[in-house]
């Protein structure tokens, strides 16, 4: 496993595990999965994975309470990411919802602390007083934001006056965009992205086609899975699947490894299996060479997703058609 340089005692390794599953129904797990998340977090810590996100929005706090639980003794050994899912976000309300994910992951500290989302109507200002003070008292250690701009994310930085060490965006090859700006930002200043979504929910993982859709309620309303969509997606699957059959390797674990090439960037994969997390941890090591991340790139670049007001359509006939 590799790992990015950080100001936590414990090293930030380039594969982290995410958590949006735990406790959550939507993906289509099966009834048994939350009482395995605990053997999952174990088995990513001895595969050398260090950093463990979730959220308070994910089961509606059950994600925050499975994670304690599983980290339970083995706290030092983790670096704790969670999230405030920012409804009112103006300093008091920062401050107590700390206090309160906190308590449900059995910690003393949040290492890193979250924005969820820009607030379209609350300032930053607002929003980094409560993270300011956070810190000041030992609640926060760093602080971070998710599916911000370049733009907002230094409108943070200089409301909170402090570094605001992280992004975490969706970014895969699927999805390039944190490329054009946020990835030089972060690399530039010592910050980090936080790929979340890095196999583009599974897209990459070469296990699903037009004949073969996926089922569950997250995959199912996201366009990338539509037909037209996964036959769109078969070139860039077919280098993805030529680069990784040349290491050996799994397509999840060589898409994974193409997001970690960069510098500053770590990701998140979430597991339904402790296979699972062994196979991302796996991925941390895998050292692309640069015609193979240009290859990827080229193929990726091509790849032209039906997405925003174009996929309503087809995704309201899809949910037609299941019925």
């Amino acid at each position: 496993m590799r790992y990015v340089e950080s100001p936590f005692g414990t090293p930030v390794s380039v594969i982290g595990l995410g958590t949006w599953q735990f406790g959550s129904s939507e993906w289509g797990y099966g009834t048994d999965y939350e009482g395995r998340t605990s053997s999952l977090v174990h088995r990513a810590l001895d595969s050398g994975i260090t950093l463990v996100d979730t959220a308070e929005i994910y089961g509606r706090g059950r994600s925050e309470r499975l994670v304690g639980a599983a980290l339970a003794g083995r706290r030092a050994e983790a670096v704790v990411a969670t999230k405030i899912f920012p409804v009112l976000p103006i300093a008091p309300v920062v401050e107590q919802r700390a206090v309160a994910s906190a308590a449900r992951l059995g910690v003393q500290r949040l290492d890193l602390y979250q924005v969820h989302q820009p607030n379209p109507v609350v300032s930053d200002e607002r929003t980094m007083a409560g993270m300011r003070a956070l810190q000041d008292v030992g609640l926060v250690d760093q602080v971070g934001v998710s599916n911000y701009s370049l733009e907002r994310w230094v409108a943070a930085e200089e409301a909170l006056g402090r570094p605001v060490l992280s992004n975490q965006v969706q970014y895969s090859l699927a999805h390039r965009g944190p490329e054009d700006d946020l990835l030089p930002y972060a690399a530039g200043r010592d910050r980090l992205v936080i790929a979340y979504s890095p196999l583009a929910q599974g897209l990459l993982s070469g296990r699903y086609s037009a004949a073969n859709p996926p089922s569950g309620r997250v995959r199912r309303l996201n366009p990338l899975f539509l037909p037209v969509n996964l036959e769109r997606a078969e070139r860039l699957l077919a280098t993805l699947r030529e680069v990784a059959d040349a290491h050996e390797v799994s397509m999840s674990q060589a898409a994974l490894a193409y997001v970690v090439h960069h510098p500053g960037v770590v990701a998140i994969p979430g597991a339904s299996s402790v296979a699972q997390v062994e196979s991302n941890a796996a991925a941390g090591d895998i050292e692309l060479r640069d015609d193979e991340m240009a290859a990827l790139a080229a193929a990726a670049k091509a790849f032209e997703p039906i997405t925003g007001r174009h996929a309503v359509g087809p995704l309201l006939r899809a949910a037609r058609a299941r019925r």
